[in-house]
């Protein structure tokens, strides 16, 4: 028998209450592990990219718009996507660098 049916049969084997507060647990850890811990390490990872780069690096922003940063702010990167046309982005819009993205493909 597998761990999940006998969690999934113990509330109704008797009424013990600490088997079903047991199960919940369980759960509640199972999500943390599989679910949250990823999505929070990743998260991290994004963030010290963002606080890495500087003017003159190449990025890709949300939208998929390349650019190279010409100004950092403190919650916006000022980005030219042409000679002399330059756009002001938030900078948690910014995902990655350009040579970053080439080198997952």
């Amino acid at each position: 028998m597998n761990l999940l049916s006998i969690l999934l049969q113990a509330p109704a084997a008797g009424g013990n209450q600490w088997s079903g507060i047991l199960m919940m647990v369980v759960i509640v850890a199972i999500f943390y592990f599989f679910m949250i811990r990823p999505q929070q390490k990743k998260q991290k990872e994004i963030q010290k990219a963002r606080e890495a780069l500087k003017t003159g690096d190449k990025v890709i922003t949300a939208g998929g718009i390349y650019g190279k940063i010409k100004e950092i702010g403190d919650t916006y990167m000022l980005i030219e996507v042409a000679d002399g046309v330059r756009i002001r982005v938030d900078k948690t819009s910014i995902f990655a660098s350009a040579e970053d993205a080439q080198q997952q493909k």
